[in-house]
């Protein structure tokens, strides 16, 4: 989302080979009637997962929402802490903070970036640690402006049904859905699912820049099978599972990746069923980027009712 036209450089992703040289899960694909084991059919060639985008104007037009073509008071950048932990009794993101400016970021023994330190996700030999800076980022309003992101408010945003496809990378057990070269998005520029729809393009622009997007999924963790979950983007993206923050990339800034393996969540059950809740916000111009890389089978849940009556 930075103007400085370098959002898709080095952070394109160095969790790809990672996640290659761990992946040992057999990976599944998603469809109406579940999951089908690669172990006995031919293998599974895509994941296809169903979501929620919400428009909204940005805040320098009449309705439009004053965290989208915000000015943060720490200036641009990634920033965490900015929702908190565990999500609110609606499964959305509730608000902690304005954010904190991640200085240094945390990573693991592939050098993957990770979420700074929680006391539910354990660590491992090889992690390095960050830094995050203590003072406020200014990088939304407030408490209510953060709760109107991810729901359906009439006359601050209007939404449609998203589906995404995930496709397998060559014979391995990794998932990707990459706008740079997906059918849909690979000529758009980025990832502008609602050029000229909901409430149109941006103002004097030719693209849509202000939208939130939102994924219900649900997986089978396989305790020790490599199942690993990246992000690669701008602007804000939080990914829970079971109710609780695992990627925490707030802020608007140019493309970051963050990954979470799902063995660091010792809380999980081998065989157990679990939500993976996936919430991004695009807020500002002149980019957009928008990544997946997994070995998780993700199937997709039903997702929130979408807002027709109010477009």
């Amino acid at each position: 989302m930075f103007t400085n036209g370098m959002k898709r450089n080095s952070m394109r992703l160095v969790a790809l080979a990672g996640m290659a040289a761990c992946a040992t899960a057999v990976v599944m694909t998603g469809s109406a009637s579940g999951l089908s084991d690669t172990s006995a059919a031919p293998a599974a060639t895509e994941l296809r997962l169903t979501g929620v985008i919400r428009d909204f104007k940005e805040r320098s037009v009449s309705g439009g929402h004053t965290d989208f073509e915000r000015n943060p008071s720490a200036g641009f950048g990634h920033f965490v802490n900015i929702v908190s932990d565990a999500l609110d009794e609606d499964r959305k993101p509730l608000f902690k903070t304005a954010g904190n400016k991640l200085t240094a970021n945390y990573r693991d023994a592939q050098g993957r970036n990770r979420i700074p330190p929680r006391s539910y996700i354990a660590s491992k030999s090889g992690d390095t640690n960050g830094t995050v800076s203590t003072s406020s980022g200014g990088q939304v309003e407030n408490a209510a402006s953060v709760a109107k992101w991810f729901r359906d408010v009439p006359g601050t945003n209007t939404s449609r049904a998203l589906e995404l496809t995930l496709k397998r990378v060559g014979t391995s057990n990794i998932f990707s859905f990459d706008d740079r070269t997906d059918p849909m998005f690979s000529s758009r520029g980025g990832f502008f699912p609602i050029n000229g729809e909901l409430f149109g393009n941006s103002a004097g622009d030719s693209k849509n820049f202000h939208f939130t997007f939102e994924l219900n999924t649900e997986f089978t963790y396989k305790k020790d099978a490599g199942q690993v979950f990246t992000f690669t983007g701008d602007d804000d993206v939080w990914v829970y599972v079971d109710g609780k923050l695992v990627i925490d990339i707030g802020g608007i800034h140019s493309a970051v990746s963050q990954t979470i393996d799902m063995d660091r969540l010792t809380w999980l059950e081998d065989g157990k069923t679990y939500r993976l809740d996936f919430f991004f916000a695009e807020r500002h111009r002149t980019q957009s980027n928008f990544r997946i890389d997994t070995t998780i089978a993700l199937r997709k849940v039903e997702p929130p009712v979408i807002s027709g009556k109010f477009d």
